[in-house]
């Protein structure tokens, strides 16, 4: 699932007549960067949700076989994910932001061969802080050599998760956030973590636009 509802406010004017995953990074709209790694891994299903200025996505993705989840109210990303549920199926999948540019291996086959079922309720990608291009503060998680995530200042979270779904139905709320989640995984030491092996960029602002492409090495005319 890609979560692609948000105001996009922090991008200023860019954001007036579009929705976020449609500002363009290195001659390309953020969402299109997002599938180029989603499609390599070739999942079952693709699911993007939406709220604000949602003609636009939906334009730019017509005659792809991506599955549309259109939330009336900004509902969070767990409200967004339980709310797609019926478009994804059961089972884990995987989350990912729409406003973030990555350089190296595909983040999402770097999951793939790291999650254990057995052992993880939810598996979060992160990244050393001084490779989070365009990211500040004291990052999220620490994590043990086992990957067992704990909060607190160390790496910071991607935005990219693999997640079991099944929880969600605890959740009495309709609006709410993943962090619920992950608190409950925490308690139960079933929310691990990972370090990318490569370089990733949050686009949050617009001079978030002007660091990934520097990192793309994209050529300014």
């Amino acid at each position: 699932m890609l979560f692609a509802a948000g105001f996009g406010t922090r991008m200023g004017a860019l954001t007036a007549d579009r929705p976020k995953p449609m500002v363009c990074v290195a001659g390309k709209p953020l969402i299109d960067h997002a599938l180029a790694l989603v499609n390599a891994i070739g999942p079952e299903k693709i699911v993007i949700n939406t709220h604000y200025r949602p003609d636009h996505l939906v334009s730019h993705l017509k005659g792809t076989e991506i599955l549309i989840s259109h939330e009336d109210e900004i509902l969070e990303t767990g409200g967004g994910l339980r709310a797609a549920l019926p478009l994804l199926g059961s089972g884990p999948v995987f989350t990912m932001n729409t406003d973030a540019v990555w350089l190296g291996p595909n983040p999402l086959d770097q999951l793939t061969q790291l999650w254990d079922p057995d052992r993880m309720d939810a598996l979060l990608l992160c990244i050393k802080r001084n490779l989070a291009i365009g990211h500040a503060g004291q990052g999220d998680f620490e994590f043990e050599k086992s990957g067992q995530a704990r909060r607190g200042p160390g790496d910071v979270y991607s935005g990219l998760q693999i997640i079991k779904t099944d929880i969600l139905y605890d959740i009495p709320d309709t609006v709410f956030s993943l962090n619920l989640l992950w608190d409950k995984m925490l308690a139960e030491r079933r929310l691990f973590a990972a370090t990318y092996s490569g370089k990733w960029c949050d686009v949050g602002t617009p001079e978030g636009i002007q660091l990934a492409e520097g990192m793309l090495g994209y050529p300014h005319v």
